[in-house]
């Protein structure tokens, strides 16, 4: 990888109840400054966990990561996007979004033309005013990128931000999402269990086995740009991506069984 890492995982490994369940084992992976990457794969490897360790909100048992050239820390660098939008109820649209840059001392006047320049951005500007009750679920999520991107963060994590959402909405935020990230080039890291969003979003993908988590392999995935000049699901390299990593997939489910028929049943993914 040419670009600088902005993000280093090194050998990580990370157990709950008391060291009794490994959710993640000896992981190492970097990101790019700049580069939209995925993490993916089945239930149970640790994916959210991961998302919550590289951003600070989770402690490692062993080894080590760099997020920002030092030790992760939750902060208006380190941005999180959620499934829920997770609104104020009591402010409007743009009041969620203005309130993220009072925290950070901006002027009320020019916190204002932010919060209106990003609600342009995702499409809402004409809901400013609104409340989040009186929103559709994709409409919040649009409102929750777009406070994300208000403090201008350097890496943006988002955890499987579309799974609630239904497919018509998915797909045109997906979209919005990669045009938004090629204007800007903010980190991403986004979780996701589905294989075909990883593969229209990403230039790289993690895929992650599961029981401990572990790095499987690195797909750098090379579509023609702009992205979505046409369905990317129409080049003959989109299928073949999707096709190795469902592949990979299942035969991890079926090395999963066999293991299950030695040692009993996993735990339940962990958060």
């Amino acid at each position: 990888m040419s670009r600088a890492p902005i993000i280093s995982v090194k050998k990580i490994t990370k157990t709950f109840k008391n060291g009794e369940v490994t959710a993640l084992q000896d992981v190492s992976f970097d990101v790019a400054e700049g580069e939209f990457l995925s993490l993916v794969g089945p239930s149970g490897c640790g994916k959210t966990t991961l998302l919550r360790v590289i951003n600070g909100l989770i402690d490692v048992d062993h080894g080590e990561v760099i997020s920002l050239g030092q030790a992760p820390e939750p902060g208006p660098d380190l941005a999180m996007v959620f499934q829920s939008a997770r609104l104020l109820p009591w402010l409007t649209v743009s009041g969620n979004i203005e309130f993220v840059l009072e925290l950070r001392g901006m002027g009320k006047t020019e916190r204002r033309q932010r919060a209106d320049a990003l609600l342009g951005a995702v499409g809402l500007r004409d809901f400013a005013q609104a409340f989040a009750h009186e929103l559709s679920g994709g409409m919040q999520q649009r409102v929750g990128l777009a406070r994300a991107l208000a403090v201008e963060p350097k890496v943006l994590l988002m955890d499987e931000p579309f799974a609630a959402l239904d497919a018509i909405t998915r797909e045109v935020l997906r979209r919005e999402l990669y045009e938004m990230w090629a204007r800007r080039k903010t980190t991403i890291v986004f979780v996701t269990h589905d294989i075909e969003e990883a593969i229209l979003l990403s230039q790289r993908i993690v895929l992650l086995k599961p029981r401990p988590g572990r790095v499987d392999s690195v797909i750098n995935v090379d579509l023609p740009e702009p992205r979505f000049a046409q369905d990317p699901r129409t080049y003959p390299q989109f299928a073949t991506y999707r096709s190795s990593i469902w592949q990979r997939i299942q035969d991890m489910a079926k090395e999963g069984t066999k293991l299950e028929e030695l040692s009993g049943a996993f735990p339940k993914e962990l958060p």
